[in-house]
């Protein structure tokens, strides 16, 4: 993932600890305030778990964030107890944190799916 243009960010609210279900995140096995910049990456791009507790450059919006990377989001499962019954995810996701947002300068209103750059650089 060195340069990866048209990726898809979307909110995440999985990081946290809730009473709703969802577990830690995989990568640390600890859940993270919604005011830390992480992420998940679809199984396309977490490269085997390689980019696990690694800071990616997350650029959107004008703006840009470093994120760490604690989690996958599953783009071949879904839809159980384990995966908080979310439907599997598609196959270039970078799930963020509130923070990956709000370092973004996206109005909560318009959270939801926009394009990104993204590097490990």
């Amino acid at each position: 993932m060195a340069q990866v243009r048209g990726q898809t960010c979307k909110p995440g609210g999985k990081f946290r600890e809730r009473r709703d279900g969802g577990g830690p995140a995989e990568s640390d096995n600890e859940y993270h305030s919604d005011h830390t910049p992480v992420v998940a990456l679809s199984i396309r791009w977490i490269k085997h778990k390689e980019r696990c507790l690694r800071n990616i450059m997350i650029k959107g919006n004008g703006r840009s964030v470093w994120a760490k990377v604690v989690n996958e989001c599953d783009s071949t499962m879904g839809c159980d107890s384990t995966l908080d019954y979310h439907p599997p995810c598609a196959n270039n996701i970078v799930d963020g944190s509130p923070a990956v947002w709000k370092a973004l300068n996206v109005p909560r209103s318009q959270w939801g799916e926009m394009e990104i750059f993204c590097s490990d650089v």
